[in-house]
């Protein structure tokens, strides 16, 4: 497919309403980080989208909502120790969570009303922003399928697999819509011609985002603390537990010690790859002065988010249930720096990127 031009300037604020939800977006998921790290996830019982948006009002309202956490096999197994003050503190969480992605809901639909009154969005424009919003919807439906996963049985937390699900879902929403952004606002004159750097930064991109899900098992497992050393796991380069799960498979979603394994290997290939993409990048004849702002960031990214990821295990023996602490800081650093490394991925296979998956005329 061809790259259709567009004028930029007419765009401005098209782009400008995107790159506010990207924003928004990444908020969110920071959001979403402090509740697994608070331990508010499961909180509020009900998925309630319209009553649900502002939290009790009065003391017997805040007494209802308790008595439906006590329902819950996380506050029997795990909190019953709980008084009204510690559920509101983990519940605000988890509030603010639920009203961040409907205020991203509200901004999406007042934006695109204003735009449409301003005659500012064109046809071509139509499906990413319908794809958009259906990606939105069906981030929102997961998140409470993952919550729902944490309600029944003897689950005190949501299940892992389902918690990386939901993050992946969000990390696939950032991208379209930073793509689409980087469409509005980078004229097709600062792209550049190399097939090369454009297969290394599919390679990047496709690391990262398996590294991404196993980060989100290794939160999700809360599995820190399994092995809180480095450089090796428990006194080893290679641990010999790391296929004890029967069968096999199951090693690479519940054991923890493997999933520790897979996660620092993939940090490790990482950096090594990007770092051999950093020289290609600088080996280039011919760059536009946007690629040449951007071409280093990527390994200072990843060279933040390897060190902040080892400061996060080793500080992982002074968690303190339902306290922030330094390691909190860490984890929720380390994930907000992964995201990064993925937009400025993306930048680049947008740059070297000579066909779209989405024409704006």
């Amino acid at each position: 497919m061809r790259v259709v031009s567009t004028s930029h300037s007419s765009s401005r604020p098209v782009a400008n309403w995107i790159l506010i939800g990207v924003f928004m977006l990444l908020v969110q998921v920071i959001l979403g980080g402090i509740t697994r790290l608070t331990g508010s996830g499961l909180s509020i019982t009900e998925w309630n989208v319209v009553t649900g948006t502002l939290p009790p009002l009065n003391e017997a309202k805040w007494l209802a909502e308790f008595d439906k956490y006590k329902q819950t096999p996380q506050y029997q197994l795990l909190n019953a120790d709980f008084i009204l003050a510690d559920f509101k503190f983990i519940f605000f969480w988890e509030w603010l969570h639920r009203f961040w992605a409907r205020l991203i809901g509200v901004v999406f639909v007042i934006g695109f009303v204003y735009l449409v009154s301003k005659k500012q969005l064109k046809k071509s424009m139509e499906k990413p922003l319908l794809i958009l919003f259906l990606l939105g919807a069906l981030q929102g439906a997961i998140g409470w399928i993952m919550v729902a996963s944490g309600l029944t049985g003897d689950a005190v937390y949501v299940k892992p697999t389902r918690l990386a699900l939901h993050f992946t879902f969000a990390l696939g929403l950032i991208c379209y819509a930073f793509w689409f952004a980087l469409q509005l606002t980078i004229p097709a004159s600062q792209k550049i011609l190399a097939p090369a750097v454009k297969k290394w930064t599919w390679l990047l991109v496709a690391l990262l985002l398996v590294q991404l899900i196993y980060g989100a098992l290794m939160a999700g497992h809360k599995a820190a603390t399994a092995a809180p050393s480095w450089p090796e796991i428990n006194g080893m380069l290679i641990p010999d537990s790391i296929f004890t799960e029967k069968p096999v498979l199951l090693n690479f979603i519940e054991n923890k010690i493997t999933i520790h394994f897979i996660h620092r290997s993939l940090a490790y290939i990482l950096l090594t790859v990007t770092i051999l993409f950093t020289l290609k990048l600088y080996r280039l004849p011919k760059i536009s002065s946007v690629f040449r702002k951007i071409r280093l960031i990527p390994l200072i990214l990843i060279i933040g988010q390897l060190l902040l990821g080892i400061l996060a295990v080793l500080t992982s023996p002074g968690i303190v249930p339902n306290h922030w602490g330094f390691f909190e800081w860490m984890a929720q650093l380390h994930q907000l720096v992964a995201m990064l490394f993925l937009l400025s991925l993306i930048t680049i296979l947008y740059l070297t990127n000579t066909k779209s998956f989405m024409q704006l005329s």
